[in-house]
């Protein structure tokens, strides 16, 4: 049973292989060029690897590997940036919805909860979403708007 769970999780990552646009509540400078991301499976289909570039100082260039848990399905995102972040978000994921949440400390420290979400629109080549921040894991309050446009699709899971 493990074995299709882990298959099935694998199977609804799909919907977010590709190129993508970024749109954020951040000031972006234009002239900078477009802040991007790109999601694509790699290690023969077993993990996906997402690849964002914002032009801007105040935000990171970001680098996550995203895992299904080979017996229950569930999805973990490890996220590493370029400010030497290194963080562990918990994420689910279904046709509507991509959420993902670190309320504990990992490898950085904690200062406040953070959480993203995101809502699939356009038949899933839109995601209309927020990063939500809470100082005691309660009283979530959006810290700012990103959302993304796909671009481009990047499919062919191997595996």
């Amino acid at each position: 049973m493990a074995d299709a769970e882990h298959k099935a999780a694998l199977q609804r990552l799909e919907i977010l292989v590709g190129e993508w646009g970024i749109e954020t509540s951040l000031e972006l400078d234009p002239a900078l060029g477009p802040a991007r991301m790109t999601i694509e499976w790699t290690l023969d289909g077993a993990f996906l690897l997402q690849r964002s570039e914002v032009p801007m100082a105040a935000a990171p260039d970001t680098l996550s590997v995203i895992a299904a848990d080979p017996d229950s399905g569930a999805y973990t995102q490890h996220y590493f940036d370029s400010r030497g972040v290194v963080r562990i978000y918990e994420m689910e994921l279904s046709d509507e919805r991509w959420t993902l949440e670190r309320t504990r400390a990992d490898f950085s420290e904690l200062p406040f909860a953070q959480r993203y979400e995101g809502r699939f629109e356009g038949g899933g080549n839109r995601i209309v979403g927020q990063w939500m921040k809470a100082d005691a894991g309660t009283n979530w309050e959006t810290d700012f708007e990103l959302s993304y446009t796909r671009l481009e699709t990047k499919s062919g899971r191997d595996g």
